[in-house]
């Protein structure tokens, strides 16, 4: 990333499904608040645990951010392509290992438009192909796409202030390389 600050990242989790995928799309979206992503969509079967789990992980370590089911995720993918919000299109990134290379396309996205970062699951629809700013590959190797995710959200985004971007929690886990260190703020 080149140090501008982007306005908004989302994360669209497409064709989840509740019994298969539950504990890799719980890692998407934790993976997705620790690389700076601002908030979560998740499509496919409706799945309340996993969004309990993203809030209950929020709440404890803190941040903004939000996630939200997304009941009919090509409508929303074409309303953000045309506005993000502000009555400007925002850019559409999606995840694939048939895209082209991420370290050959990261100075090609437009970082001053909020973006969604699109990670399929199942078998992804075409339109999302043809809706995308980009579609962009982490490896043209079968893969998780949470790691996918994980990297290029660190390219994207670079460096968290943790203090900053996670306040507001009941619990600091403290870097130490010897032991667990946590403190846990008590509610005022």
């Amino acid at each position: 990333m080149n140090g501008d600050k982007i306005p908004y990242v989302s994360v669209l989790r497409l064709g989840h499904r509740r019994d298969r995928d539950k504990r890799i799309t719980s890692h998407l979206g934790l993976t997705a608040r620790a690389f700076g992503a601002d908030e979560i969509h998740l499509a496919g079967e409706e799945d309340p645990s996993a969004l309990e789990t993203w809030k209950s992980v929020t709440k404890r370590f803190g941040g903004d951010f939000k996630c939200f089911y997304e009941k009919k995720p090509l409508r929303f993918l074409r309303n953000f392509s045309k506005n993000s919000g502000d009555g400007k299109p925002g850019t559409i990134i999606h995840l694939t290992m048939y895209g082209e290379t991420w370290k050959d396309e990261l100075p090609n996205i437009d970082l001053s438009r909020p973006m969604v970062v699109v990670v399929g699951g199942t078998k992804v629809p075409g339109e999302v192909y043809r809706l995308a700013s980009h579609n962009i590959s982490v490896g043209n190797q079968p893969h998780s796409e949470v790691a996918a995710l994980a990297i290029f959200l660190e390219s994207l985004i670079g460096d968290i202030e943790e203090e900053k971007h996670f306040s507001g929690g009941e619990i600091k886990v403290i870097p130490n390389g010897k032991r667990k260190q946590v403190i846990t703020f008590e509610e005022e």
